[in-house]
């Protein structure tokens, strides 16, 4: 997982049945820049619970390639790969913001990180929607993961109920 270097495109790579980690070491052995997002699963197995590493999206990696070059027919021809994701004869190039707000939310070694769940008592931030940018305490969280927040509009306390994915820590 490296960041953008400008010379290079990244595309999306159909990768063969459970074959992910043999196409990332066979497309970074041929000088290739991948990135496998993961995500870590609770499976139940054998009576007991365990937390595997899996990729967020099976099937797929993603690739960059460098844009001087063609060199798109080698991915294809990679151990472990299926073929590029086309829109007709030409491989689809991933814009770069989807793979860089995707690298964000992942640690070093590819792990999507879990975002950390506001607390009560917390001063947060709005992300978006009619109140982003203000600033509200959090009074309590549902199971669901909707939080009960504390407004101050017009001087007076109001409280609404958002996702926590639409709050940010100060």
């Amino acid at each position: 997982m490296t960041s953008h270097d400008g010379n290079s495109t990244w595309f999306l790579a159909q990768l063969k049945p459970n074959c992910s980690h043999i196409a990332q070491k066979n497309l970074q052995r041929q000088g290739f820049r991948t990135f496998l997002p993961l995500e870590d699963v609770t499976v139940h197995r054998r009576g007991q619970f365990a937390t595997v590493r899996r990729p967020l999206f099976p099937g797929y990696i993603f690739v960059a390639i460098d844009a001087a070059g063609n060199q798109w027919r080698k991915v294809n021809a990679t151990t472990g790969i299926t073929r590029l994701v086309s829109f007709g004869s030409v491989p689809a190039a991933v814009p770069y913001d989807i793979i860089a707000h995707l690298m964000e939310r992942c640690s070093h070694d590819g792990t999507i990180l879990t975002p950390k769940a506001p607390q009560p008592g917390e001063i947060v931030s709005l992300a978006q929607g009619a109140f982003a940018n203000f600033t509200a305490e959090v009074q309590s969280i549902e199971p669901d993961r909707r939080v009960w927040v504390l407004m101050d509009i017009m001087g007076g306390q109001t409280r609404v109920k958002v996702s926590a994915d639409q709050l940010k820590s100060l």
